[in-house]
């Protein structure tokens, strides 16, 4: 109850500034974490960026006071933080289909977004394989893309991201810095971490790389190194399944993570960077893990 009692909290003070400046630090704050954290959380939770969802329920009001007051346009823009009339115009437009004028006829057709708030959910019929470990110190060298993690791009910029680095060939740079042996059973050469450094507000660092969680004393030229501290990690592991399948394998996991498994776990969010483990099995098919750094609530 404590994580939902934070999420609401959050909630309840973006709504109040929905006419105003909403300082996500601030909202952040009230469910106890990081900015960046707390819009992956939601995220994840919602299916929707925060930034969309503050989109869509200012352009709610502002169809709800259209038809029932005689706002003038440009004060209704200026209310809900738009610049001007022509921006509002665009935003309302793309969002209810018809422009702020026609929304106040009789018979034009709107679409209500409603607050959001967090409740729990009954599940419990699919289980989630979980481990908890503690690592030391290990360090990441490959390439980086700073993500935009705006209206879901980041599910199309990722898969892009690998696929250019395998044709330009950094995937097979990145593949020759890694150990000869990781003490890992089955784990891939070529690996993934992310939000290891701040780079905005919709925006997370995604680095293609190899771990050496012998940390060389040789660092590879030419790739970018992440030293990671020691972290207690939330290890989830996916199903199996195909390489063609990997990437809708841990999506699954990770759109479990936040809603089902921390509400209860007794763990927050270590405020670290994340991993993306990839394993071979013997008969060609793979898994995935992905490593969520972890601190015990209070």
């Amino acid at each position: 109850m404590d994580w939902l009692t934070r999420m609401n909290n959050a909630m309840s003070y973006i709504e109040e500034g929905l006419t105003g400046e909403i300082d996500f630090a601030e909202a952040a704050g009230r469910a106890f974490c990081s900015v960046h954290h707390f819009q992956r959380m939601f995220s994840f939770i919602s299916g929707i960026p925060l930034s969309e969802y503050v989109r869509r329920r200012r352009l709610t009001l502002a169809a709800f006071e259209l038809k029932n007051s005689p706002i003038k346009v440009i004060d209704l823009a200026l209310k809900y933080g738009y610049e001007s009339p022509e921006a509002f115009t665009r935003a309302f437009h793309l969002l209810h289909g018809v422009t702020p004028t026609a929304a106040r006829e009789l018979g034009s057709a709107l679409k209500a977004y409603p607050r959001m708030s967090f409740h729990i959910m009954i599940k419990g019929d699919v289980e989630m394989n979980y481990r908890i470990e503690q690592r030391g110190a290990f360090v990441v060298y490959g390439v980086e893309q700073v993500i935009d993690s705006t209206n879901e791009n980041n599910f199309n910029q990722i898969p892009a991201f690998w696929q250019s680095a395998m044709e330009d060939g950094t995937f097979e740079q990145v593949r020759q810095a890694a150990p000869v042996n990781s003490g890992m059973t089955g784990l891939a050469e070529v690996n993934a971490i992310m939000c290891y450094r701040p780079t905005g507000a919709d925006s997370f660092p995604y680095m293609i790389g190899a771990l050496d969680f012998e940390e060389k004393a040789e660092r590879p030229e030419g790739l970018i190194a992440v030293d990671v501290k020691p972290y207690t990690w939330a290890i989830f592991k996916s199903e199996e399944g195909t390489q063609e399948e990997t990437g809708e394998k841990i999506q699954a996991v990770w759109k479990r993570i936040f809603p089902e498994w921390f509400p209860s776990s007794g763990y927050e969010h270590a405020e670290g960077p994340d991993l993306e483990l990839y394993y071979n099995t013997t008969d060609g098919r793979g898994y995935s893990e992905v490593w969520i750094p972890v601190v015990k609530k209070a």
